[in-house]
């Protein structure tokens, strides 16, 4: 039997007792995998952009909320593009400079604002009224903080309509096409000399490649009837967002950053040219392929004819999988008790998670080696947003996260990413200290 890197990482993990009866469910990222897509991403880009030009790719943190996560990033010249406080406190522990830091949100607060400025980091407007709130602060306290616009160019969604961000009724940014709006961001950016920039974020799973490019096409043609109007460069960087899509039907990887590079600089000639600084923020892609969750069967049943293995991974590792699965299908690695892949005739069973509801599965019907009990199941492609977006339904605690990479004498070594939430953990996160207060309120 010919084993994989893959393989040989889910044998140590459970030969190591990272998974077994007493922690059942765990993450594993390659380490090794991250780093690689960090420099595909930086080579793309610079195989197309003029030389000089500032070029800033910022992880999106929400896809892997995990500090070492960040800090290996940061490593490799990738900083971090943050939608809340608690992100932007991720990004500070794990040693992210403010200039390398990126601040989007639909509904950022005061204090928010304020500590952006304040801190240097990058801001994205998302609106007139956060514009407004901005143009106080600027007045009372100058900041050099980069600041831009983010726009819609209302160019339409792809295929998962809760993920397309660039449709006519978006939540986000300034839309373009509705009356008035072009104009009133060219006036907007020509009244302020300090809002240097423009922002589209139109990629996401399940978006064409070309209605990506578009919309950073309009992104640019905005750009330069701005800079026209004023005369000369008044908008000086594009912040053309992320949302590679990822491919989970196998271990390939398509599309690739170049790919994605390449036609940009097709769709958008001038975009390399070194009139324009970038910012990028890839999230999903970067880190998709390079995780595992591997997770124990408990036991093996039968019910309708139909087998089932029942493990402990469900929603609140695989959320999205469980709830729209059609959107979000994962493929499955079946391994014995000692870790290692499993051999056999195929037979359809349903992989199910430990919730307590009917719908939590998986796969369903998915043809895979007769898993039984004392098995385990990797959940594949789990790299992005499976440890960000635990679901807390029936308190189930956080898995444990571990990177690994090989040894010089052919072995896996483990990092510990994030340590398995304890129940004491989650019981005290769930009130426990507050356990009489209600009962106060009553008795009073």
């Amino acid at each position: 039997m010919t084993f994989t890197d893959r393989d040989r990482a889910v044998q140590a993990a459970i030969t190591q007792g990272l998974v077994g009866t007493g922690q059942p469910v765990a993450g594993l990222l390659d380490v090794a995998g991250i780093r690689r897509s960090a420099a595909e991403l930086r080579a793309a880009f610079a195989e197309f952009t003029a030389p000089g030009t500032q070029v800033l790719h910022a992880f999106a943190v929400k896809a892997a909320s995990l500090v070492p996560v960040l800090r290996l990033l940061a490593q490799e010249g990738i900083g971090c593009e943050v939608a809340s406080p608690g992100e932007l406190a991720l990004a500070r522990a794990a040693g992210v400079p403010a200039r390398h830091t990126v601040l989007d949100s639909p509904a950022k607060t005061l204090a928010e604002l304020r500590e952006a400025l304040a801190l240097g980091i990058a801001i994205n407007v998302d609106n007139h009224e956060e514009l407004s709130r901005i143009d106080r602060m600027m007045a009372s306290a100058p900041s050099t903080a980069p600041i831009g616009l983010r726009v819609n160019p209302q160019i339409g969604g792809g295929s998962i309509g809760a993920m397309s961000t660039a449709t006519d009724t978006s939540k986000f940014g300034i839309p373009l096409r509705d009356p008035g709006a072009r104009e009133w961001v060219v006036r907007a950016c020509l009244d302020r000399p300090w809002l240097t920039r423009l922002h589209a974020h139109v990629g996401s799973q399940g978006m064409p490649l070309e209605r990506m490019a578009e919309g950073v096409r309009a992104l640019y043609d905005l750009a330069e009837e701005i800079n026209e109007q004023a005369g000369g460069p008044r908008i000086t960087t594009l912040d053309i967002g992320g949302g590679l899509p990822v491919n989970f039907s196998s271990d390939t990887v398509t599309p690739t950053y170049r790919e994605y590079a390449a036609l940009l600089r097709s769709t958008v000639p001038g975009l390399f040219s070194g009139r324009y600084g970038l910012v990028t923020e890839f999230g999903r892609s970067l880190l998709a392929k390079h995780g595992m969750v591997v997770a124990r069967v408990e036991y093996a049943k039968w019910a309708g004819g139909r087998s089932i293995a029942l493990t402990h991974a469900g929603a609140q590792v695989a959320t999205r999988t469980v709830f729209a699965p059609s959107s979000w299908p994962i493929r499955v690695a079946a391994y014995d008790s000692a870790g290692r892949p499993k051999t056999g005739a195929p037979v359809p069973q349903d992989i199910a998670g430990p919730c307590c509801f009917a719908g939590d599965l998986v796969a369903e019907n998915r043809p895979l080696p007769r898993l039984d009990s004392g098995d385990h199941v990797a959940l594949l492609d789990t790299g992005a947003y499976y440890f960000s977006t635990h679901f807390a339904y029936n308190s189930l605690p956080r898995p444990g996260v571990y990177g690994y990479a090989p040894s010089s004498d052919g072995t896996y070594a483990f990092a510990t990413v994030r340590t398995p939430q304890t129940l004491d953990e989650l019981t005290a996160e769930s009130g426990a200290e507050h356990a009489n207060d209600l009962r106060k309120l009553a008795l009073g």
